[in-house]
């Protein structure tokens, strides 16, 4: 599937500030009045609003986790999820049967990749929750794909000129994870506490998981 992920690999000098502001108020305004109207026109009720909230609140980058410190020490596990990520989610007991089109990709010591949505903010809630403000910014959106290489500065994650970064761009009906490499001193460590190394940001590509502390 290498051609759906749009790969880029430019070096701008660019250097303005990935963007981490909250929505404004006049945003929350707008969306909470459009919502309330859909509601009075019967669009939709409350009760299915209430639902749709409480089940994007209860998802978390804690799910996203524990795909990845199970493909960490179980190579079937690893092969199944980068070739039918939706089933071994599910076979995890991960509900993901109203996600589009997910596709995990692995990090190795030669190949970094760096997710992005270009047009809005697609992204893969079912398993990472809510995206970070900074991931819908318009200076991450576009920054990501003319700069990656000083995006991943910003984010302290400098690549050496020999690995190859490639930016994929989420779509509609795509989703992708990053699979990040496993850190180094992790080997005898358990299932549950290689999860906690994993970061939502580390699944995105813009970071490193966590290291390992003596």
């Amino acid at each position: 599937m290498a051609d759906r992920h749009h790969p880029h690999d430019h070096d701008h000098a660019e250097h303005a500030e990935i963007v981490t502001h909250e929505p404004s108020p006049e945003h929350v305004l707008l969306e909470r009045a459009l919502r309330e109207l859909l509601i009075a026109k019967g669009v939709f009720p409350a009760d299915a609003v209430r639902q749709q909230i409480d089940l994007t609140d209860s998802r978390s980058e804690a799910m996203g986790a524990r795909l990845v410190a199970r493909a960490w020490v179980d190579a079937d596990f690893k092969r199944l999820l980068l070739e039918d990520a939706k089933a071994a989610a599910t076979s995890l007991g991960v509900d993901v049967s109203n996600t589009p089109e997910l596709v995990v990709l692995e990090n190795t010591p030669e190949l970094h990749h760096l997710v992005v949505c270009t047009l809005c903010s697609c992204y893969p809630k079912a398993i990472l929750g809510i995206p970070p403000a900074w991931y819908k910014s318009r200076e991450y959106r576009a920054r990501a794909v003319k700069d990656p290489r000083g995006v991943l500065r910003e984010f302290g994650t400098p690549l050496g000129s020999d690995v190859e970064l490639r930016v994929v761009d989420s779509t509609a009906d795509m989703r992708y994870l990053v699979l990040p490499l496993r850190p180094p001193g992790s080997e005898g460590s358990s299932e549950s506490d290689l999860a906690r190394l994993v970061t939502r940001d580390s699944m995105i590509g813009v970071s490193h998981p966590k290291p390992v502390v003596d």
